[in-house]
């Protein structure tokens, strides 16, 4: 973990209040993973670089503009818990949505967001029968194929909006086969907690046949 008097996550300054919000979520999930498989056991060692300072770099790029930020497939909270802790100091006017299927890890995530007072919400349905969000950010971590990510945007991001998709070494592979049904405008950014892995901030997305 990082030193707490840092203070900084994933190379944002925070204030001490948002850093032990950070802490105190790692310890709800690390109590509520013994009982709901929030993440692997594998990266539960490794939760603070893996999990929370990988989903604060996505904050990172989060446009100055942005008022709605959606995260599909939130799982265990990552990015979208995390993404809200830091919004509440960073950008207080961020209206955050996570969107998760299943009904016991969306339990944990309104449980979490009354512990740590986070003025989120939480749609426990499927992205698929999820009303039009017009998201001005939308992000998914660890979801689907960019393909499908890029079919999710085309719903759920409003004109103009941002989606910030966070990809694997693979990722140079899965925007050649995106680029093959959809025209969009990618900058890349190197993630700061994998080497071969990637932030890919997405706008102007179109299907290539329209």
């Amino acid at each position: 973990m990082t030193a707490a008097s840092e203070l900084s996550v994933g190379g944002i300054n925070v204030s001490r209040e948002t850093f032990d919000t950070l802490v105190a979520y790692e310890a709800l999930v690390r109590r509520w993973n013994q009982a709901i498989n929030l993440v692997s056991k594998i990266s539960l060692d490794s939760i603070w670089s893996r999990h929370i300072l990988d989903s604060a770099q996505i904050f990172s790029h989060c446009p100055p503009d942005a008022r709605t930020w959606a995260d599909l497939g939130s799982g265990g909270g990552f990015p979208g818990i995390v993404v809200a802790i830091l919004a509440k100091e960073l950008k207080p006017g961020l209206r955050v949505t996570l969107v998760e299927s299943d009904l016991r890890k969306a339990t944990f995530l309104r449980q979490a967001a009354s512990t740590l007072k986070l003025p989120l919400v939480v749609l426990s349905s499927r992205i698929e029968a999820v009303e039009p969000l017009e998201a001005d950010v939308l992000s998914a971590r660890a979801l689907a194929s960019l393909s499908e990510l890029l079919a999710f945007s085309s719903v759920h991001l409003s004109k103009g909006g941002t989606a910030i998709f966070p990809k694997g070494a693979r990722y140079k592979d899965e925007l050649v086969e995106a680029q093959r049904s959809w025209t969009f405008d990618v900058d890349i950014q190197q993630s700061l907690s994998e080497g071969e892995a990637a932030i890919l901030v997405i706008r102007n997305t179109h299907r290539a046949n329209d």
